[in-house]
C-alpha cells in the first residue's frame, strides 16, 4: 500500500482515445482514395483490400490481449482515500500528446498509400479503432460485474488496478462520458 496522495487515471480513458484517434484518422485517409483513378490495382480491388484489413485488424485488436482485463481485475485493490482521480480530458489529452507525431505519420503513410491500394491503409487504421472500441465495451462489461471502476497510477506500475465506487470519477463505464441525466 502506497502511502500519502498519488494520482489515478481510468483503465478504459486511453483505450477509447485510441479507438477514436484511429477510426477518425482512417476515414480521414480511406475517403480520398475513393477518388483515385489512377491506380495500378484500380479502385475496386482496393476497396475490397481495405474491407477484408478492417476485419482482420477489428477482430485481432479486439482479441489481442484482452484477457488481461479480467485478470487484474481480479487481484484489482482498493484505492485509498487519498488520491487524486484524474479527468477524463486529461487522461485523454496526455495519451494524444505522447503519440501525435505516430498518428500524424501514420495518416500520411495511409493516405499515401492510396496511390498503390486506394482505401486499404485507412481501413486498416480505421478497423484497429473499431477493434480497440470493442475492447472498451469489454471493460465496461468488467466494471460493470464488479460493480467498480478500473483505475491505475500513470507514472505507476500500469499492471497494478486499483478500484473505486462506480460513481467515482467523471466517466462512465468503459470510459465514455457520464451521462448528466436527472
Amino acid at each position: 500500500m502506497v502511502r500519502g496522495a498519488y494520482t489515478l487515471a481510468r483503465v478504459a480513458v486511453p483505450v477509447r482515445a485510441a479507438a477514436c484517434w484511429l477510426w477518425w484518422l482512417g476515414v480521414i485517409a480511406a475517403v480520398p482514395g475513393t477518388a483515385v483513378t489512377f491506380s495500378p490495382t484500380g479502385r475496386r480491388i482496393g476497396v475490397m483490400a481495405g474491407v477484408a484489413l478492417f476485419i482482420v485488424a477489428a477482430v485481432t485488436a479486439a482479441v489481442v490481449r484482452g484477457s488481461r482485463y479480467q485478470e487484474r481485475a481480479k487481484g484489482a485493490s482498493r484505492a485509498a482515500k487519498t488520491v487524486y482521480l484524474q479527468d477524463r480530458r486529461v487522461t485523454a489529452r496526455r495519451w494524444l500528446r505522447r503519440r501525435r507525431w505516430w498518428l500524424l505519420v501514420a495518416l500520411v503513410v495511409a493516405a499515401g498509400s492510396s496511390v498503390l491500394l486506394p482505401c486499404a491503409a485507412g481501413m486498416l487504421m480505421g478497423g484497429v479503432g473499431a477493434g480497440l472500441w470493442v475492447k472498451t465495451r469489454r471493460v465496461a462489461r468488467i466494471e460493470r460485474s464488479h460493480d467498480a471502476l478500473l483505475w491505475v497510477r500513470p507514472d505507476g506500475n500500469q499492471a497494478a488496478y486499483q478500484l473505486t465506487g462506480i460513481a467515482a470519477g467523471d466517466a462512465a463505464p468503459g470510459g465514455g462520458p457520464r451521462r448528466r441525466g436527472w
